[in-house]
């Protein structure tokens, strides 16, 4: 019984590192955008860069639907809509 529960809290402290690497992961762009719609202007962001984070994000969104692993589906879907609006507002303020 105690192996048990040991593994179903070293289970459930996994899942919360994985949510809280998910969410910070995942709202690090959020005050980058917040700044670009606030002051209109974006030319030092590099489309390159969100191009390639965004294909990492998929491709992580694609892992995690592989796994059926909602915390890294949820997180990083919340990620690439971040990004993509980043790359809309850098295209639109360049």
């Amino acid at each position: 019984m105690a192996k048990y529960l040991q593994k179903s809290m070293n289970m459930d402290m996994t899942q919360l590192i994985g949510i809280g690497a998910g969410l910070l992961t995942a709202f690090s762009m959020l005050p980058q955008l917040i700044k670009i719609i606030k002051e209109k202007k974006a030319e030092e962001i590099s489309i390159v860069m969100v191009l390639v984070l965004l294909a990492g994000l998929i491709m992580w969104t694609v892992y995690g639907i592989m796994k059926m692993d909602w915390p890294i589906i949820i997180t990083n879907c919340f990620s690439i809509l971040i990004n993509i609006l980043l790359l809309i507002f850098r295209i639109k303020y360049k």
